[in-house]
């Protein structure tokens, strides 16, 4: 499975995007987004990428769903940084093909976690279909 993991993280490249001045790579981790995951806890469809990657990393830590080749991550962990995934993407990057790609599901994201601190202020989402 970690050689697996490892080919995956490898196909998306060393980085997502370089850092800005000061921030530093605090995590990342791959992820698989799957069907689960762009529906939220009451059956609704979501629709954008954020609510997507919000609802994999509470499917991950709070529910246990999972699919083949979700990594953890301490982060996202926590519900309250759950919370601030919207702020995230939008003071990260996520190319626009990568957003239509998370929005139809099984998609491989990698995704990358910069702050400065100890305090995280935004990610970097690259997506492998």
């Amino acid at each position: 499975m970690k050689k697996t993991i490892l080919s995956i993280i490898a196909m998306f490249g060393i980085s997502a995007g370089a850092a800005s001045a000061g921030q530093d790579l605090m995590e990342s981790y791959v992820a698989v987004i799957g069907l689960d995951d762009i529906y939220n806890s009451k059956g609704a469809r979501l629709h954008e990428p954020w609510q997507i990657l919000r609802q994999d990393r509470a499917n991950f830590h709070r529910f246990g769903i999972r699919q083949q080749g979700d990594q953890g991550d301490r982060f996202f962990a926590r519900k309250d940084h759950r919370a601030i995934m919207e702020r995230m993407v939008m003071n990260g990057y996520i190319d626009p093909q990568a957003a239509r790609n998370i929005q139809s599901g099984n998609a491989w994201v990698l995704v990358e976690i910069y702050g400065s601190g100890g305090i995280a202020d935004y990610v970097n989402v690259t997506v492998h279909r």
